[in-house]
């Protein structure tokens, strides 16, 4: 028991202890092996479910006379109106005491109930809607209809009461009565389905008359396409040919402009090709495509072409899809005149078709929209335009002075000063070569070398030029190319190629010369490969063994070497010539030995991280010793041959974090032997330090 003293008065006088909420201790699993037997949820479900316990219900209660069943109501009633005086605005709950009234046969206080609850929520069309089925179900006729006319009147922008009112007549057969509550409802204006919901009642009793006048009414307050389309087909269903056409004729006259014009007009065709007036249908689908804007007009464009195709000859069936397929593409350039694909597909229509003055007024219409901003990737696409106008003008048109025309404007349209397009200069001066013309392409590429000089403009003139033998014009051509581009290897080397295919070798030598000599150069290592190959050709091998000097004074990449020791593994001087050919090839491999040789010091001293090129190198002269036969020596090599190691190193990624990672590393023989002199040294000193120890 707790002292009075740990006693707290808020607690009312119980200790914090007893006050303490005490979980259950977590229970341990020790044994977390699977049960034998595997019970699924399933079957936890169905054994609980087989073990719930059945509902406890209220038992029936037996009424046996007169006053027990006046108790029951007076309670069951009492229940009632404390519910409905709790939650009033609740629908539910008088519909429910309604109900219960009209169960017990008393349909005075079932109507007053009813009438109550229309006091609390007359706009309830539910309400209304039970009330007047309660009154049907026990057959209250007048009771009913004074419930439906009193909702229709409170309530008459609600179409079901409306049906449920009439739906009541006609079963009663009142067709009369129905017809006045048709036309009570439909001073209201209802919707489009009221209507023909009247016309419908009308037909059922054959009365086209007046369902003719109703189909005139609904016209009159709903002039939409649709009402127009459903008269014209209830003429035509009763025969009225005439009829139908002149209802189409008013509604043309009246909704030619629309939104769903293309709707009527592909009705009243449709309606003309069932009456076999297949002129008029044509000349109902042309009168709407001239009208009918062309962004509405995709349905009628593609049931014109059905027609045609059905009805119609060869010429016309093709016109009609050209036209639908010219409609498209105008509506397309239409909303972005700058989408020059949608150009393209529309020229290539036309171009089909054959019409010239057309078609060059498409051409005319596309190029004069000019990309708004100087940048050349807004001008790639256009100037495309421009060059199948060209090739237009001259394959299909054949008209010459036209096509050097267009290619005039082109050239002046482009803004050369930022940017130019070399394929439209050289498509010019080819044009005026087909028509021999030699001055004028030369005028044209002259122009170009001027105003926008590019490597492939210098390419095809020099390439003319070479064709028609117009050596001085090529080295004036190569000159400006290099006083243009001196960086560029290619020139140069074409430029040495050209003056050696003319044996010209001392201008070639003089043109290599200075073209290594230049500062800056794009690809040096194909011009050096190039001199290099020429010397070689020409039989200079000790000019080539100097340029290869040379090149390793400038750079010492493996590729240098290994390039230069295969050279002097092939290279068999002239001094040599006298000697067999044995000692020939003796003293190649010793010279490529030597070169060889001078890599391996070079990396093993100056570039010592570089193991794995290092590595290539001795394999590269391994290789080169096995194929040489008999001359061979593999042990020179083999024993400078490195070990590969397999290690691990920390390498950062670019987000910060870190992994480790594989990588082959090289042992070269006298990385060895230094590190076998290392562990020596130190057990050295070991064993010093424990004499020493010893000692004292």
């Amino acid at each position: 028991m707790s002292s009075s003293k740990d006693a707290d008065p808020t607690l009312g006088y119980l200790t914090r202890k007893d006050t303490e909420v005490k979980l259950p201790r977590p229970t341990r699993v020790k044994n977390k092996t699977p049960a034998p037997i595997q019970i699924t949820a399933e079957q936890i479900l169905r054994e609980a479910r087989e073990r719930q316990e059945a509902e406890i219900r209220p038992p029936k209660q037996k009424i046996t006379d007169a006053t027990e069943l006046g108790e029951y109501r007076l309670r069951k009633r009492k229940e009632f109106e404390d519910l409905i005086r709790r939650v009033r605005w609740n629908v539910s709950v008088w519909i429910k005491y309604a109900q219960w009234e009209e169960s017990q046969k008393d349909f005075k206080r079932a109507r007053s109930v009813w009438e109550r609850a229309l006091e609390v929520d007359y706009k309830n069309h539910t309400l209304w809607l039970k009330y007047a089925e309660v009154e049907m179900k026990n057959k209250f006729i007048n009771h009913a209809r004074n419930v439906w006319d009193r909702a229709v009147t409170l309530l008459p922008r609600v179409d079901q009461l409306w049906y449920k009112y009439i739906h009541m007549e006609e079963m009663l057969g009142n067709v009369a009565g129905a017809r006045q509550v048709f036309e009570r409802w439909m001073k209201w204006m209802p919707d489009q389905q009221g209507w023909l919901s009247y016309i419908k009642f009308e037909l059922r009793y054959n009365e086209i008359e007046r369902a003719r006048g109703i189909f005139e009414r609904l016209v009159q307050c709903h002039p939409k396409v649709g009402a127009w389309i459903r008269y014209a087909k209830f003429e035509m269903k009763n025969g009225e040919v005439v009829k139908a056409r002149n209802v189409y004729e008013r509604a043309v006259e009246k909704l030619a402009d629309d939104e769903e014009a293309e709707q009527l007009f592909v009705a009243f065709a449709e309606f003309e090709e069932r009456c076999k007036e297949t002129e008029r249908a044509r000349c109902i689908y042309k009168f709407a495509l001239d009208h009918i804007p062309k962004g509405r007009a995709e349905d009628l464009y593609r049931k014109f072409v059905a027609f045609e195709k059905q009805y119609g000859d060869r010429e016309g069936i093709e016109d009609a899809i050209v036209g639908k397929r010219r409609f498209q593409y105008e509506d397309e350039v239409r909303k972005n005149p700058l989408n020059y694909d949608s150009w393209f597909d529309y020229i290539k229509l036309e171009e089909s078709v054959g019409n010239k003055e057309r078609t060059r007024e498409v051409y005319e219409r596309a190029i004069a929209n000019v990309p708004p901003a100087e940048e050349k990737r807004y001008w790639q696409r256009y100037i495309y335009l421009w060059i199948n106008y060209a090739l237009y003008e001259e394959l299909d048109a054949g008209d010459v002075e036209r096509t050097r025309e267009v290619y005039r404007e082109c050239l002046n349209q482009i803004p050369h000063h930022k940017f130019s397009f070399a394929k439209i200069w050289l498509l010019a001066a080819q044009f005026e070569i087909r028509q021999l013309n030699l001055k004028g392409a030369r005028q044209i590429l002259g122009n170009a070398i001027g105003k926008a000089p590019k490597d492939k403009i210098f390419k095809k003139y020099i390439e003319i030029e070479l064709q028609l033998g117009n050596i001085d014009r090529c080295r004036k051509l190569y000159e400006k190319y290099l006083e243009w581009s001196p960086e560029n290897c290619y020139a140069w080397s074409k430029y040495a190629e050209l003056e050696r295919s003319l044996s010209e070798t001392e201008r070639a030598r003089a043109i290599f010369e200075l073209a290594i000599a230049q500062p800056a150069l794009d690809m040096p290592e194909l011009l050096w490969k190039a001199y290099i190959d020429f010397e070689t050709a020409e039989g200079e091998f000790e000019r080539a063994r100097v340029l290869y000097e040379r090149l390793l004074d400038r750079t010492k990449h493996l590729k240098v070497w290994i390039s230069y020791a295969e050279f002097e593994a092939t290279a068999m001087d002239n001094e040599d010539l006298d000697l067999s050919e044995h000692e020939q090839k003796k003293k190649c491999i010793q010279r490529a030995r030597r070169v060889f040789e001078e890599a391996l010091n070079y990396f093993r001293s100056s570039a010592p991280d570089l193991k794995e090129e290092r590595a290539m190198l001795l394999e590269k002269w391994l290789n080169m010793e096995a194929s040489s036969g008999e001359l061979g020596d593999v042990s020179l090599v083999q024993s400078k041959l490195p070990k590969k190691l397999k290690k691990r190193r920390q390498v950062t990624t670019e987000d910060g974090s870190t992994r480790i990672e594989e990588f082959i590393d090289y042992l070269f023989p006298e990385e060895t032997q230094t590190t076998n002199l290392k562990i020596l040294e130190a057990a050295y000193k070991w064993k010093k330090q424990k004499l020493s120890s010893g000692d004292d």
